[in-house]
C-alpha cells in the first residue's frame, strides 16, 4: 500500500516564521548597533468620493506613509546622540538659525529582517527619510537601563525587496 504524504505536516516542518529581534537598519551617519527599536513602514489611503444619483462609489485617494518610530541606545562612544545631532543640524542649526536643503538632511534608510544565519529574507527601503521629531530621553537614578534616543521618522514613500 502506497504512503499518503501528508502536505500539512510537510508544510509545518518547513515552517520558519521570521523573528522580530533578528533585523539590523542602515542609516548613513548612525551606527546600526545601536538601533533598539524600529517598525516596519506602515501607511494609509484617502479616498476619492464619486457622487452619482442616489448613490457614491469610493476610489483609493493618495497613499500616505506613516512616520516609523526607531529608539536607539545611547554609547559613550560612538555617541549615538552626537550622529542624531548631527543629521539635525543638516535641517536646522540652533547656533546659527540657519536651516538646511532638503538634499543635505533628507537620506534614505533600509531595513532588513534577517534570518537564522544572518541572510536578509526581507528589505524595506524608505526615501527620503528626516527627522520629524526627537527626544533625547529621560535620566533616572533608579533604574539600570541605557541612554535611549527615541526618533519620529517621516520619509517619502517605501517599497518592499525580497
Amino acid at each position: 500500500m502506497p504512503e499518503i504524504l501528508d502536505v500539512n505536516s510537510l508544510l509545518a516542518n518547513q515552517y520558519e516564521p521570521k523573528r522580530q529581534y533578528r533585523w539590523i537598519i542602515e542609516i548613513n551617519g548612525i551606527d546600526a548597533f545601536t538601533a533598539r527599536t524600529a517598525s516596519r513602514p506602515k501607511g494609509s489611503f484617502g479616498e476619492t468620493v464619486i457622487d452619482f444619483i442616489n448613490a457614491k462609489w469610493f476610489l483609493a485617494g493618495k497613499y500616505t506613509p506613516d512616520p516609523i518610530d526607531i529608539t536607539f541606545n545611547d554609547p559613550i562612544a560612538p555617541s549615538a546622540a552626537q550622529k542624531v545631532r548631527d543629521w539635525i543640524n543638516l535641517c536646522y542649526e540652533a547656533e546659527t538659525g540657519r536651516a538646511g536643503y532638503a538634499s543635505f538632511y533628507k537620506k534614505d534608510i533600509k531595513l532588513k529582517l534577517l534570518d537564522g544565519p544572518g541572510a536578509v529574507v526581507e528589505q524595506w527601503t524608505m526615501k527620503g527619510a528626516w527627522l520629524q521629531n526627537i527626544d533625547f530621553g529621560p535620566l533616572d537614578y533608579s533604574v539600570e537601563d541605557p541612554v535611549q534616543i527615541n526618533c519620529t521618522m517621516r520619509y517619502d514613500r517605501s517599497f518592499l525587496e525580497f
